[in-house]
């Protein structure tokens, strides 16, 4: 199983706009082959002190079966047009991928 963490910082007041184009592509990616889980999330106060809240940053959660269908993934057509619709929301990614340890 891989684990998959990307934290996307969209610009300022585009969270919504990024989130609605974002979800419309979600049940694309979970029809995939190997797609396990798939889903954004934003930051909610917990009043944990140690957490550090960004608005701006929607955090994606991933789980696939193996690398390949990760690589496949990020190849697919619904990504490649996903990308091009949302270049101009966001300001930058950071990726991780993980695997148990």
């Amino acid at each position: 199983m891989i684990c998959v963490v990307a934290s996307i910082t969209v610009k300022e007041g585009k969270r919504d706009e990024f989130l609605e184009i974002f979800n419309t592509n979600v049940p694309k990616v979970r029809d995939e082959q190997g797609c396990v889980e798939y889903f954004p999330a934003v930051d909610v106060e917990s009043g944990i002190g140690v957490q550090k809240l960004d608005q701006q940053v929607v955090t994606v959660m991933e789980k696939w079966q193996n690398l390949e269908a990760l690589n496949r993934h990020l190849e697919s057509a619904h990504m490649l047009e996903y990308r091009e619709r949302v270049k101009d929301l966001v300001e930058g990614v950071s990726l991780k991928v993980l695997q148990q340890a």
